[in-house]
C-alpha cells in the first residue's frame, strides 16, 4: 500500500508520516531528504526529487513493503504521479492531505520551526501562505492537525485502507 502525502509547510506532515511510518512499519520516503543532498551538490532540482522518490517507491511496493511519501505534492500532476505509482505497482493508494484549519497555530508552527536536514533552507510564512498549491479536485483523506490529535490522525488514516 503506497500512502501518498499532501499539504502546506507547517502543517504537520512529516509528524504525522513518521507516526505512521511507526504504526505500521513502512518504508519511508520524505521528498526534502532526497531534495536536499541534490542541492549541496548543486543540481537543479526541476522535480527530480519527486521522480527519484517514485522510482523507490515503486520498488518499495513491488517488493511487498508498505510506502509513506512525505511531500508536499502541490499540483494535480504530482497527486497524479503518486497514483501511477500505486497503478505500475498493482497496490491500493491512500492519498492523504495533512492540513491545518487553525491559521494562527499554522503561522505559529512555520515561524518555529527548526530545519532537521543539514542545511535545509525552511520556508518563510509569506513563501507559505503564497504557495501554489492547488484545492483537491477529488476524494482523499483530509487530518487537521490544528483539531486532532496525531493518534487521531493515525488512526483515521488506517480506517481507510
Amino acid at each position: 500500500m503506497l500512502f501518498a502525502f499532501s499539504g502546506l509547510p507547517g502543517v504537520g506532515k512529516t509528524t504525522v508520516a513518521r507516526a505512521l511510518i511507526r504504526a505500521t512499519g513502512a518504508a519511508y520516503l520524505r521528498i526534502d531528504a532526497i531534495e536536499r543532498p541534490m542541492q549541496r551538490a548543486g543540481f537543479q532540482i526541476d522535480g527530480w526529487g519527486y521522480e527519484i522518490a517514485h522510482a523507490v517507491a515503486e520498488e518499495n511496493l513491488r517488493l511487498g513493503n508498505i510506502v509513506v511519501a512525505d511531500c508536499v505534492n502541490p499540483w494535480p500532476l504530482t497527486r497524479d504521479d503518486w497514483r501511477a505509482v500505486a497503478e505500475r505497482a498493482q497496490v491500493p493508494i491512500v492519498e492523504v492531505e495533512v492540513v491545518c484549519t487553525d491559521a494562527v497555530e499554522h503561522r505559529r508552527r512555520v515561524e518555529s520551526r527548526l530545519a532537521d536536514i543539514s542545511g535545509q533552507k525552511l520556508p518563510t510564512w509569506a513563501e507559505v501562505a503564497n504557495r501554489d498549491y492547488v484545492p483537491w479536485n477529488r476524494d482523499r483523506v483530509v487530518v487537521d492537525t490544528a483539531r486532532s490529535t496525531i493518534d487521531d490522525c493515525i488512526h483515521t488514516i488506517r480506517a481507510t485502507r
